[in-house]
């Protein structure tokens, strides 16, 4: 049986080891249970070492020189792994982001659809049709209310959230699982269409989707299998409801 090869770019800050995982993990697992396709991952890297707003409006601005760089690969889709960079920017910036990076590939000769994580996250609640979430993330108390505010503003209530105060990007990345479904027990869930185990890239949560799953007896997501999925469709791919779509190995 042929298979049809797809070159998964990524634009990952500097410090983050999660997404080169979960992304590959979760697309990996979509060939093993589809057949017929593969795929490949290649990133650029953007500087950036704490989850700080002036560290993050200085790594986006680099994401222009990575996409320029995947656009060598060359490849059929970029992912931006950075959530609360795009959020900082302001309400909506996603748009804003994919359509000038998109350009920028363009300009270099690649015509490729980019991804943000920012964007992917409310595309697929919206697509999901749920309206009302409750959310935990790793980031300080400013940064996480920045992120409340851009998701309500795309028009998804908020109903509760929880956020770590993690403001190194490495300690983000070595937060354990385990740490995600206990603060469930404090999240408060009653009134939320989802839950989002984690509105973050670089805070793991692939595996430990199903646990949450079983554990709330309600939908439950991640930026990370957002972005996945989103990725996936650009691709012309067909992604089953997140219900039924099992979190990766």
């Amino acid at each position: 049986m042929s298979e049809t090869l797809f070159r998964i770019g990524q634009i990952v800050p500097s410090s983050n080891t999660t997404m080169e995982t979960e992304v590959p993990m979760f697309m990996n697992r979509y060939a093993r249970q589809h057949g017929g396709v593969r795929f490949t991952f290649h990133s650029s890297r953007m500087r950036m070492k704490h989850v700080r707003k002036e560290e993050l409006a200085a790594m986006d601005a680099d994401s222009h020189r990575c996409a320029a760089e995947l656009a060598d690969a060359p490849i059929d889709v970029a992912g931006y792994a950075c959530l609360v960079a795009i959020m900082a920017m302001g309400p909506g910036y996603h748009r804003t982001s994919e359509k000038t990076l998109s350009e920028i590939a363009a300009r270099e000769g690649a015509g490729f659809p980019v991804v943000t994580s920012a964007g992917a996250l409310v595309s697929e609640l919206k697509r999901e049709g749920f309206r009302k979430v409750s959310l935990l993330m790793p980031y300080a108390d400013e940064l996480a209310r920045t992120v409340v505010d851009y998701i309500e503003a795309e028009g998804i209530a908020v109903v509760d959230y929880k956020n770590f105060s993690v403001t190194d990007n490495q300690e983000v990345g070595r937060i354990p699982s385990e740490r995600l479904i206990t603060a469930l027990d404090d999240l408060r869930t009653d009134e939320a269409d989802a839950v989002v185990l984690s509105a973050c890239v670089q805070m793991p949560s692939i595996a430990a989707l199903d646990l949450a799953r079983a554990r709330l007896g309600m939908p439950v997501t991640s930026t990370a299998e957002c972005t996945s999925r989103v990725m996936l469709r650009s691709l012309g791919l067909d992604v089953n409801p997140m219900t039924s779509l099992e979190a990766a190995e």
